[in-house]
């Protein structure tokens, strides 16, 4: 085994006792992206030097016993829309392609905090516009389980390069479900957090009420790992939740006796591939044999989530995206007539084709005479969507269904049809609409190709989502499968 073969709990574990060291396990890190990124693309930045000077310093540290982090000389990669003090981020687009931040994102800092080493950032769709990882502005990153198949998006860099075993974890942002999506579609587990419990300052938004950061990781407890390092109150985020962060990993422990699981049945009829259904079902017998119970829910306003989510997210885009004008940071047109010719110029060469499309639709709803027709009915839909969240958590525990309707499709297959694209993620959106906490964990496979399975808790419950995940991952082999690259 090499040390990439182990998960992140292990390799915390083998570090302190140190039979591994950092310097070991990061060139296995840049050994294994040099022999499989030339195939999976996933990384747009590498961040070697500086990795490998951290990776000497934390082994000092060890030999001296001194203090550090919970998670000092493990590498991760980093999703590109994740600022990072010194190191080039540019959301995958040609507008940001020279921007190197001069601070960290409160997430960054935290990692740097618990002794994270930052391999680099990965790729995505361009301001996490997308949901297959083909709107990046300079590659198309590829699933490891089938290299003519995509990873899913927009996290899709930060999932390929977990499940190709090139990093022990990354950190991906989940708007409308490009967490969870990806981590399905490349059989690795995926958290969206409660919104507000990850800080999004340093976040470059796409949509402010939505946006979430999460991790990626091979195993659930390594989810834990993860989200205990970057959770907490951030007093330069205005949504961020001042609430006691518990022990995650401590919360793993203990069973599922009793638990009450609702399946609803929106989730689960047409458009879902019946091996996607299958292996879900399957899943729920597990649960059973646990000591769980479930039965059927409805969430009478799922159909109307993909509408609501993509006006609701296009208005947010056109104005969070403003500030990109060519002036102040970013690429800026060459020889321009007047100001306003540099604004159309810069932004029409800077941003890609996906991102036009949301700002136009954004900026329409938002317009004089539109507003209330689409923008605010579309906030009364999300009010009813949270509200049927909040109706069947007052009977069930957990809510569980597929995380997508299908298994990975093929590149170039989708691209040039937007609403068949958005519509894979009809099964995430809902959640991130009502703001609560989802994971994506392996279920099984369809045609060679991974199913996830999205168990869905109360806000801020993330202990139970993730019991419940590390339970049903135990009493199962799905996420010890791994692509052939």
């Amino acid at each position: 085994m090499t040390p990439l073969d182990y998960t992140l709990a292990e390799l915390k574990q083998q570090l302190s006792a140190r039979t591994l060291s950092a310097t070991e396990l990061t060139e296995a890190v840049f050994a294994r992206i040099a022999a499989t990124d030339g195939t999976v693309q996933a990384f747009l930045t590498l961040n070697e030097e500086q990795a490998r000077a951290e990776a000497r310093r934390y082994d000092d540290k060890y030999v001296q016993g001194e203090g550090i982090g919970a998670l000092a000389g493990i590498p991760a990669g980093i999703k590109d829309n994740i600022i990072t003090e010194g190191l080039r981020t540019t959301c995958a687009s040609r507008f940001l392609d020279n921007f190197v931040p001069v601070h960290d994102a409160f997430v960054s800092r935290k990692l740097k905090e618990a002794g994270v080493i930052t391999a680099g950032k990965l790729n995505m769709d361009e301001f996490a516009m997308g949901g297959s990882n083909e709107n990046s502005a300079y590659q198309v990153t590829r699933n490891p389980w089938d290299v003519e198949r995509v990873p899913g998006g927009s996290s899709g860099g930060s999932a390929a390069a977990v499940a190709a075993g090139q990093v022990p974890f990354s950190l991906g942002s989940d708007t409308g479900g490009s967490i969870r999506q990806p981590a399905s579609y490349c059989g690795i587990v995926g958290l969206k957090p409660t919104y507000g419990l990850v800080s999004r300052f340093g976040l470059v938004a796409f949509a402010s009420s939505l946006d979430q950061i999460g991790p990626l990781t091979r195993t659930v407890e390594d989810s834990a790992l993860v989200l205990q390092a970057i959770a907490g109150h951030d007093a330069m985020d205005s949504t961020s939740a001042n609430v006691d962060i518990p022990d995650y990993t401590a919360a793993l422990q203990g069973d599922v006796r009793g638990l009450r699981i609702g399946v609803p049945k929106e989730y689960m009829g047409e458009g879902v591939d019946p091996k996607v259904k299958q292996a879900v079902l399957d899943a729920l017998k597990t649960f059973e044999s646990l000591g769980a119970t479930w039965e059927e829910v409805s969430l009478p306003h799922t159909e109307y989530a993909v509408a609501a989510y993509y006006l609701l997210a296009s208005s947010e885009a056109s104005s969070n995206l403003s500030r990109f004008d060519g002036v102040r940071y970013g690429v800026r047109a060459e020889n321009p007539d007047n100001l306003i010719d540099l604004y159309f110029k810069s932004r029409s060469e800077g941003f890609g084709s996906e991102v036009k499309r949301r700002i136009m639709l954004g900026t329409y709803a938002l317009s004089s005479g539109y507003y209330d027709a689409y923008y605010l009915k579309a906030q009364k839909v999300r009010t009813l969507i949270k509200q049927d969240f909040d109706q069947a958590f007052q009977k069930y525990d957990l809510l569980i269904g597929p995380t997508a309707p299908t298994t990975a499709f093929k590149i170039g297959e989708q691209i040039n049809n937007p609403l068949q694209m958005y519509m894979n993620d009809i099964l995430t959106i809902p959640v991130s609409l009502a703001g609560v906490p989802a994971i994506s964990v392996p279920c099984g496979m369809a045609d060679g190709l991974p199913v996830g399975l999205q168990i869905i808790g109360k806000p801020f419950d993330e202990s139970a989502v993730l019991r419940a995940a590390h339970l049903f991952e135990q009493a199962t082999e799905h996420h010890k499968l791994r692509p052939q690259l």
